[in-house]
């Protein structure tokens, strides 16, 4: 099967998903907000999120312009048949689809919230239903416009693989800012109303007396919906456009239309899965949501089975190794598989459920320390089985489809992408329906049902971390097997010093990374706790319920740190692999050990930081439970500490690893022509 006509499947299938979200607006619009008090609060949600967004994008229009301009003056240095001048133009794109991509997903999360409190008066399933609609707009927001621009971009260049790679340039650059200021805001917000709302004036994160309650409920979607989104996005641009580049650079038959496909009857197994989300009173909404990801992952692999089958020869031949159509299936299951596996590690290292955080809820009967030693130790023990079920996947690929095999394992992984950022987000509209049943005074029935979403909240979060870091490996390692095609490296040789010493600099850029973003987040969190405090002292009233505090001045304080915060952790990823690869000494080589080093070490501190960060919080809440003592016993003092340790950890730093990783192979590969 061949023929130009199925080059229209991605964007068709893009504008499909677009017009389901028209659907699932419609849906959540169906529902009112409540009563005027909720009303407020939604408003006061949406008017922050919105604002913050406002700013951050002024920020990224100046970076935009910026890599525009240093594009082009690559493309003159290095002559436009090596880098063509429209890739900025691609650039332009993908960058202008990521940012839609996140705008949209916000709009509708911080409708959907107040919406998902409502129909929780109501009953469960109405709740459930809303909140999943919400953090469906962002998936179908995310595979929609990623299938949209990149269809676009490949039609009106016909298969340029050096301009295509510019897009997923764009993608990526703006994906680092959204995960990084995302992250930086949320979190501060989070532990000035966690240490000074919970631990010293011991009233909840929730409770409308917090001056940062609303800063806090504004994070939750600028970090875990927009953030979240922004993070996919990139992943699932990459992994098509690093397949397109290897199947080019390779020569294989279609091989450059198949990902494009796969990716496209992505988008229409994620809507068949979103109608499997249903449940009862009393019942248990995760099932719900993983019988959505159940159904969407088997539709994908029936439909990558015949679309492989269909579009690539029987047998063909790669240089010296001959592969068939069936190992490339076999190949690209093995990804999909994986992502499925590292999600459940994941939620057995992170669920309140299982052993290990029950374990470290114990450990806080003994103090603050010991629950840190037990969280972090937990995280470094997650770190085994997801390198294991990456390396077989990887090791697969390989064996039945070589380079052109591990490319497409990341597409697989990434097939049912709009499900996986639905139930993500769906995870911080739940969170924020809790607190504005809390801060309305609603009814305790309402707020069990939106406790109930929101405890499953944490696990899917935790889930979709997982998946999102085991993305980022193959899809940075597929770049990264680009990268090596494009630049004509055969081998990169470690046994050379300038090798060495590029793995070093990779793997030492993840932990100043690191350094950065949590250094960053503690000085933000400094200042709302000043803030926090400050309203409590100086505001009569507060404690009493007779004054309302200034919500507005935290909001301002959380939107103004993480934006001064999250410049100089993006240039980093963007100047230094550039700098390696054209100095004389070290080189294109040398920028090949930088990437390696990068990516194990980035993979491996991701794992680790994503899933510690998990645990402690999902045993605060463990212990809120009413375990060893519930609420303001010590041990929930120790464990809130954790926690607050482990909120830049999950939500800023580990994450914010996978766009790091994945921006830096693509920043060799679209300038690789600098480096030779």
């Amino acid at each position: 099967m061949t023929g130009t006509v199925y080059l229209y499947a991605a964007p068709v299938m893009g504008l499909v998903a677009l017009l389901f979200i028209l659907y699932l607006n419609g849906k959540i619009n169906r529902v009112d907000e409540g009563t005027k008090r909720m009303a407020e609060i939604g408003l006061a949600i949406r008017e922050g999120a919105m604002a913050f967004l406002k700013r951050e994008y002024t920020y990224l229009f100046i970076f935009i312009v910026a890599m525009v301009v240093f594009l082009l003056i690559v493309s003159f240095l290095v002559g436009p048949d090596r880098m063509p001048p429209s890739t900025a133009i691609a650039y332009v794109i993908g960058a202008v689809c990521s940012i839609g991509a996140g705008f949209i997903g916000m709009r509708v999360a911080t409708k959907a919230n107040v919406r998902t409190t409502n129909a929780a008066r109501q009953s469960l399933n109405q709740a459930l239903g809303v909140a999943f609609a919400g953090g469906s707009v962002m998936g179908m927001a995310v595979v929609g416009l990623g299938m949209l621009g990149l269809g676009i971009v490949n039609l009106i260049f016909q298969g340029n693989s050096a301009i295509i790679n510019g897009f997923s340039l764009g993608a990526s650059s703006v994906a680092l800012f959204a995960r990084v200021g995302g992250g930086i805001y949320t979190k501060a917000a989070d532990v000035g109303a966690d240490l000074v709302g919970k631990v010293e004036a011991g009233i909840p994160e929730d409770d409308p007396r917090n001056p940062a309650v609303i800063a806090d409920n504004v994070g939750d979607n600028v970090g875990d919906v927009a953030g979240m989104g922004a993070d996919l996005y990139e992943s699932y641009v990459g992994s098509v456009v690093s397949t397109i580049a290897i199947a080019s650079a390779l020569g294989i038959a279609n091989g450059s239309l198949v990902p494009l496909l796969i990716a496209a009857f992505g988008i229409l197994s994620s809507i068949i899965g979103s109608f499997f989300v249903r449940t009862s009173e009393g019942g248990n909404p995760q099932a719900a949501l993983n019988m959505a990801t159940l159904v969407a992952s088997i539709v994908a692999i029936v439909g990558s089975y015949f679309i492989i089958t269909s579009f690539l020869p029987a047998s063909f031949n790669v240089g010296q190794d001959t592969y068939t159509s069936t190992g490339v299936f076999i190949a690209t299951i093995a990804g999909l598989i994986a992502g499925v596996l590292i999600g459940r590690i994941t939620e057995y290292y992170t669920s309140a459920n299982y052993a290990p955080v029950k374990e470290i809820a114990r450990s806080s009967l003994t103090g603050a320390a010991t629950n840190i030693i037990a969280g972090f130790s937990t995280g470094m023990l997650s770190t085994a089985l997801p390198v294991i079920v990456v390396a077989v996947a990887i090791l697969l690929a390989h064996r039945f489809a070589g380079l052109y095999g591990i490319a497409l394992a990341a597409v697989g992984m990434l097939a049912t992408t709009g499900t996986t950022v639905g139930v993500d987000a769906y995870g911080p509209i739940a969170d924020n329906a809790g607190g504005i049943a809390e801060q309305a005074e609603l009814a305790h029935d309402v707020r069990e049902r939106t406790d109930n979403l929101d405890a499953v909240g944490n696990t899917t979060a935790a889930i979709a971390k997982g998946f999102a870091i085991g993305s980022a490996a193959l899809t940075a390692l597929a770049l990264f097997s680009a990268y090596t095609q494009v630049a004509g490296i055969k081998a990169i040789d470690f046994m050379k010093p300038e090798v060495i010493v590029g793995a070093f600099i990779g793997g030492m850029l993840i932990f100043l990374f690191a350094a950065l973003t949590m250094k960053a987040v503690g000085r933000a969190a400094s200042d709302m706790i000043e803030e926090v405090r400050r309203q409590f002292r100086e505001i009569p009233g507060i404690m009493e319920g007779k004054n309302r505090p200034d919500y507005a001045h935290c909001v301002s304080i959380s939107t103004a740190a993480a934006l001064r915060e999250m410049v100089v952790p993006g240039l980093l990823a963007v100047i230094v692999p550039i700098v390696v690869g054209v100095l004389p000494f070290l080189g294109k080589e040398a920028l090949g050990g930088l990437l390696a080093g990068a990516v194990v070490t980035g993979f491996l501190v991701a794992v680790m930081m994503a899933n510690a960060g998990g645990a402690w919080d999902n045993a605060k809440k463990y212990i809120e439970g009413g375990q060893h003592g519930g609420k303001g016993s010590p041990a929930h003092a120790a464990a809130v500490c954790g926690d607050t340790v482990g909120d830049p950890f999950k939500d800023t730093s580990g994450p914010a690893m996978n766009i790091l990783i994945k921006l830096m192979s693509i920043v060799a590969l679209v300038f690789a022509p600098l480096f030779f």
